[in-house]
């Protein structure tokens, strides 16, 4: 910011460069909401839309009247091994308790006893036949559920197989979708890049400065920083392609204007001392010689030299003595600093560039 400025125009531009900085982020979030709900201007793709509906419908109900089965079959099994597990524990306690009472039994030696022992064994045997039964019943189950659980499998094959056919016109159906909706991004963003840039160039230094500055922030900030979580795997390419090409349009005009800039030097440096200060204006002349620089050349000057009143670079008078003190003082000054002066007719060097 200019020191020389009056106070009241520093605390103006503050003000104003506050405003370009607000003005930057309510533009920043706007775009931001824009660009992030374009991708909702199409219908969002699905594989689902590729497949073969004709071939893969029969498929599909014939795998929910599968799951169905496997589900009662399912059910059936979980029964049937409740009563297997039953069934077996009551094999053990009879067999069990069959050998305890045989060997009481062996121990009393009682022949009297005898058709009791074939009562026991018989009802050990109809306990074992109940649990063959049980488990043949199991192995049924076992059987059907593998049986349905090979038939779902081909059929899952063969519904994969539709899926894969149609992987690839819904690879390439996303694929242009994402090109398209990149598309519409850089038709919003790249054009606020160049208008930004032109802005820059032709407009920074006008009254309308902080919404030029604004804009131009909110141009670079939307497309190198907000565009990059929705960038597509090529869209890197695309960014850093336009930075190279930003730079390198940037840079020529550098390279131009520092050329320009030291052909009107040289032309300037010319010109008589009349004519270079006619030319420069106050603020100007005021800026540069707080940066201790030639108002003319901008090399470098040692004001405190009292003796080092002209540019030893360029030969323009810098300081002069006042008409009515006698004090040396700033030859582009509009009133003397020891007596408050103004500049009159006879001081040219001021009266020019008070004008």
């Amino acid at each position: 910011m200019n020191k020389n400025l009056r106070l009241s125009e520093r605390l103006y531009q503050r003000v104003l460069w506050c405003v370009a900085i607000l003005f930057a982020g309510f533009l920043t979030g706007f775009g931001r909401l824009v660009v992030g709900d374009l991708p909702h201007v199409e219908a969002p793709l699905s594989l689902e839309v590729f497949i073969d509906k004709q071939a893969a419908a029969p498929i599909r109900l014939d795998l929910d009247k599968l799951a169905a089965q496997r589900r009662t079959v399912s059910d059936a099994l979980a029964s049937k091994r409740l009563l297997l597990t039953a069934a077996e524990h009551d094999v053990e306690q009879a067999q069990a308790s069959f050998r305890a009472w045989a060997t009481t039994r062996h121990v009393t030696d009682d022949a009297a006893a005898d058709p009791e022992v074939t009562s026991r064994v018989r009802q050990v045997d109809a306990i074992v036949a109940r649990q063959r039964d049980a488990q043949r019943a199991v192995e049924e189950l076992d059987r059907q559920d593998l049986d349905l659980a090979r038939r779902q499998n081909a059929d899952q094959a063969k519904l994969a197989a539709l899926e894969d056919d149609a992987r690839d016109r819904y690879d390439a159906a996303v694929g242009r979708q994402e090109l398209r909706v990149f598309g519409l991004r850089l038709a919003i963003t790249l054009p606020l890049l160049v208008v930004a840039g032109w802005l820059m160039v032709r407009r920074r230094q006008s009254k309308y400065w902080p919404f030029v500055w604004g804009f131009g922030i909110f141009a670079v900030f939307t497309f190198f920083v907000e565009l990059v979580p929705y960038l597509p795997s090529y869209g890197g390419y695309v960014r850093y392609a336009v930075g190279i090409a930003g730079t390198l349009v940037a840079g020529l005009y550098l390279i131009r204007a520092l050329t320009r800039y030291r052909e009107q030097q040289r032309i300037a440096e010319a010109q008589s001392d009349a004519q270079r200060r006619a030319s420069l204006g106050y603020e100007v002349v005021m800026a540069r010689f707080a940066r201790k620089v030639c108002p003319g050349c901008e090399r470098a000057l040692h004001p405190e030299d009292p003796n080092e009143n002209f540019c030893p670079h360029c030969g323009i008078c810098v300081f002069d003595k006042c008409t009515q003190c006698g004090a040396r003082k700033n030859a582009f000054a509009r009133y003397c600093l020891a007596c408050g002066s103004p500049a009159t007719a006879g001081t040219e060097t001021a009266s020019k560039i008070a004008g």
